[in-house]
């Protein structure tokens, strides 16, 4: 019971979070006005996925992005998950275009709701996969039960892009419990951060 409460209000904290910059008009200013610089990005991962998701109304060609309800297990769901990067303009994952990883997931309200229409406007930077490489729904394979795997979202100029696996958690090779050989100190998701230093020059 502890559990489901915990991330009940995990997911309670990130609306609130949201809340509390949309009802500010002065922190609503200063946040519009840092989406709209052209020289600004931001990366939301689980609780933050959630927030940003909740400012979509502020960002840039986010109009289309779901909103992340509880998951239809009705449980806390953290695991490995594999998921496949497709292609699209997120500035964190546009040289990863066609990789499939593992990758940590630790939440309780993670499943994509799309508004009438959204889903098919949306542009899709993450989903969940089985083990054939196919976009999924299936559980456990798809933890949450988005529909068509889905599972991050980006703006049409990549600088916002949302996600509700962690790969914060798995960027060094000794994170991971097997990996290629030669992968060095340096895991897959490590390249994301790179791609993201390399946009800011």
């Amino acid at each position: 019971m502890w559990r489901l409460q915990l991330w009940r209000r995990a997911g309670c904290l990130s609306e609130g979070w949201a809340k509390s910059i949309l009802f500010n008009p002065r922190a609503r200013d200063e946040f519009e006005a840092f989406f709209n610089r052209a020289d600004t990005f931001a990366l939301g991962v689980c609780n933050g996925c959630q927030m940003m998701s909740n400012l979509s109304s502020i960002i840039p060609g986010a109009a289309h992005w779901p909103k992340f309800h509880r998951n239809a297990s009705e449980q806390f769901e953290a695991r490995f998950a594999m998921v496949e990067v497709p292609h699209s303009p997120s500035i964190f994952l546009s040289d990863m275009a066609g990789s499939q990883l593992p990758v940590v997931v630790s939440h309780g309200e993670g499943r994509a709701v799309f508004a009438p229409g959204a889903q098919s406007q949306a542009l899709v930077a993450l989903r969940y996969v089985d083990g054939t490489g196919q976009a999924t729904e299936s559980y456990p394979l798809n933890p949450n039960g988005s529909p068509a795997g889905i599972t991050g979202v980006t703006t049409a100029d990549g600088r916002f892009t949302i996600m509700m696996p962690h790969p914060e958690r798995v960027f060094r090779t000794v994170l991971n419990s097997r990996h290629p050989a030669d992968w060095g100190e340096n895991a897959g998701w490590f390249r994301m951060f790179a791609s993201a230093r390399r946009w800011v020059g």
